[in-house]
């Protein structure tokens, strides 16, 4: 695995007026001044497309950003943070008025998995270019009880490797809760607190249009798990991948 560490980020926009200023802040400013640090590994933002199913946590949402560090975490991290209040004191920072954070995290890469038809391995899979992706967010009821347990060994050898199966799905990474965003100068909010390992992410990358390749997946998760009461689903549906300018 190239990294143990990954950051996501669900933002909301309460002001849509706002929306290509904080577009043209986000990815001519921010991302490129995050991708430039030594411990960044890899970073990209997608705009959500309204066609899924949300709770009211995050029910706002319109853009998910992700960051994947390079060790030392702790140092790639810290200067990371440390980027953040530099570029709140060149004028240049996050605090766009407008702009809501419910769920800022850092969670654990936790499995890839590459479609059958695609050479390449789960690794490389980040890097690959996509046309957006499926997310799931779910909160455990008891994150390391015996019903979580069984959800994980479910989605691992049966509802993942089907949903591989789906035309333009091109592979699938999960990540477990580790901690919420607290910045130690910049209050952009994080969301609440939660205990580690109570949030999942499951990313299914796709090559096709996001919103039908969505459609077929829906189908195929009106299967049952087997420990439904286990989770919660928060967030569920396809965001887009965001090409600048063009979807501003």
């Amino acid at each position: 695995m190239f990294s143990e560490r990954v950051f996501f980020s669900f933002v909301a926009l309460a002001d849509p007026s706002r929306k290509r200023e904080y577009n043209e802040w986000h990815q001519l400013d921010h991302l490129p001044e995050n991708l430039r640090l030594p411990g960044v590994a890899h970073g990209d933002r997608w705009a959500w497309t309204g066609d899924g199913a949300a709770s009211p946590e995050l029910a706002d949402v319109d853009y998910l950003a992700m960051y994947w560090f390079r060790p030392p975490y702790e140092q790639s991290v810290a200067e990371w943070r440390k980027l953040g209040e530099d570029s709140f004191q060149w004028g240049r920072g996050p605090l766009i008025p407008g702009v809501r954070r419910p769920l800022l995290g850092f969670f654990t890469p936790v499995l890839g998995y590459v479609a059958p038809r695609i050479r390449l391995s789960a690794d490389a899979l980040p890097f690959r270019p996509n046309r957006g992706l499926h997310v799931t967010v779910t909160e455990l009821a008891e994150p390391h009880g015996g019903e979580a347990h069984a959800q994980f060994a479910w989605q691992d050898r049966t509802r993942i490797p089907d949903l591989l199966t789906c035309p333009g799905v091109a592979g699938a990474w999960t990540f477990s809760f580790l901690g919420r965003q607290q910045h130690s100068t910049l209050n952009i909010g994080s969301g609440a607190d939660r205990a580690p390992g109570s949030l999942r992410v499951r990313l299914l990358y796709l090559d096709e249009d996001p919103v039908e390749v969505s459609r077929e997946i829906a189908e195929r998760e009106k299967q049952p798990a087997p420990h439904p009461e286990a989770e919660r689903v928060l967030l569920s549906g396809p965001v887009r991948t965001i090409v600048p300018w063009r979807d501003w």
